[in-house]
């Protein structure tokens, strides 16, 4: 069942012609919904606007001058980074690498994360992976230097790393490392599959699919193809994905290196350093440009980002972010922040059901019933009282009142 059963307001029709929200914004401007908003867009508002066309919204981020040119510069460097030293020395683009993974208030800790990325993400005891605040491990795995040497910037898991895998392969059953007819399939590989754009392509490749097959050890598969588009569509972002649920753990290490499911199209040229990025420092910056306005909204879109994740009240207790979110929706009082930690996980427990939040709509209510709540805390206009932002519809679209008068008694999950 989902987490909060919500509603749309009764009674408020949207202008004859106008099928929705999102389209009545292409035509109404921004002073007329600040008017027709008593001046401000409170924070339930502010959200459904950022996140109604979240593709929209990144665009507006990208085409911000400043976003532009630090972006340009960033793409157009962060491939000839060749160790960790150049990485920290250049100032430009280590402080884009660190925004983008949430980490710009630790940009002048340059020695600490030299040790975070020196210890890499491999060993499980690694300083990165010891660390509580896993944002360091993910910035390591973007920026493998430990692993990947001189190509951590560069480095595609299709490309070079299955090239790499072929290769040892190959001298594993006795062939000489300069046969030229070995490199000559490497140098067909690395030539074309970049070209590679889907799972149809992959597959329908005779060639390029055997090299891959073969250089991951999956040669005893080559002729169950049907398995093995039916692995590739299930990607490894779900653990309930037929690669991950495979007790073989060749198809989820051959699925994470073609990983259509979550690429696309880039699959095979991207690198972690790169483009993905870029994206997260879109993303970052959104939620910044948000904040700037109205805590709540920047709040709500890092939850909606992180929420995914979330298996358990541990994983939101370790992050005071998540944490406060949680509180505002739930109502529970920040004071609770400091009580023993056994408690503080029951009391989220009993009243929340983790896997909504594997739900897109489950989720969506959640983020409503925070939004709502955080405005009651926290007013957008000190001209309105509590009561006023629990009853007034913004524009066309909003909560209902009597939804509204309700939510304290809400329990999040069961039925």
């Amino acid at each position: 069942m989902p987490c909060v059963r919500l509603e749309t307001g009764t009674g408020h029709r949207a202008p004859s012609g106008t099928n929705s929200l999102a389209q009545g914004l292409s035509i109404i401007p921004f002073r007329t919904l600040q008017k027709r908003s008593g001046g401000v867009i409170n924070t339930y508002m502010n959200y459904q606007l950022i996140t109604r066309d979240m593709a929209k919204s990144l665009e507006r981020v990208e085409a911000q001058p400043m976003v532009q040119r630090e972006t340009e510069y960033y793409l157009a460097n962060i491939g000839k980074v060749k160790s960790i030293e150049e990485f920290v020395a250049d100032d430009r683009l280590f402080r884009y690498a660190m925004k983008a993974h949430g980490l710009e208030d630790m940009t002048y800790a340059k020695a600490f994360m030299v040790k975070a990325l020196e210890g890499g993400v491999s060993d499980q005891n690694s300083f990165a992976n010891k660390l509580t605040d896993k944002r360091y491990a993910e910035f390591v795995k973007s920026y493998n230097f430990a692993a990947l040497g001189k190509e951590a910037t560069v480095y595609n898991a299709a490309q070079q790393g299955t090239i790499s895998k072929y290769t040892l392969a190959a001298v594993q059953a006795g062939v000489d490392p300069d046969n030229p007819v070995l490199k000559e399939q490497n140098e067909f590989y690395a030539a074309n599959i970049k070209k590679v754009k889907s799972i149809k392509e992959f597959v329908a490749d005779d060639t390029l699919f055997t090299y891959a097959m073969r250089a991951h050890g999956l040669t005893d598969k080559l002729g169950d193809k049907d398995l093995m588009i039916e692995m590739l569509e299930g990607g490894v972002d779900d653990p309930d994905s037929p690669a991950n649920k495979s007790d073989d753990e060749r198809y989820a290490k051959f699925v994470a290196a073609f990983n259509f499911v979550r690429y696309g199209e880039a699959t095979t040229t991207t690198n972690p350093a790169q483009q993905p990025s870029v994206d997260k420092f879109m993303r970052q910056t959104l939620e910044e440009n948000a904040g700037a306005q109205n805590e709540g909204v920047r709040l709500a879109l890092y939850f909606e980002r992180n929420a995914p994740k979330i298996k358990d009240a541990y994983s939101i207790l370790a992050d005071t972010a998540l944490a406060k979110v949680v509180r505002t929706a739930l109502g529970l009082p920040d004071s609770l922040a400091t009580a023993d930690l056994d408690r503080q996980a029951k009391m989220i427990s009993d009243r929340i059901d983790f896997a909504d939040f594997q739900d897109p709509e489950a989720l969506s209510k959640f983020m409503t019933r925070f939004t709502a709540m955080w405005e009651v805390a926290n007013p957008s206009s000190t001209a309105q009282s509590n009561l006023s932002v629990l009853f007034s519809q913004p524009i066309e679209y909003g909560i209902s009142s009597s939804v509204m008068m309700t939510l304290q008694g809400l329990k999040l999950g069961g039925s």
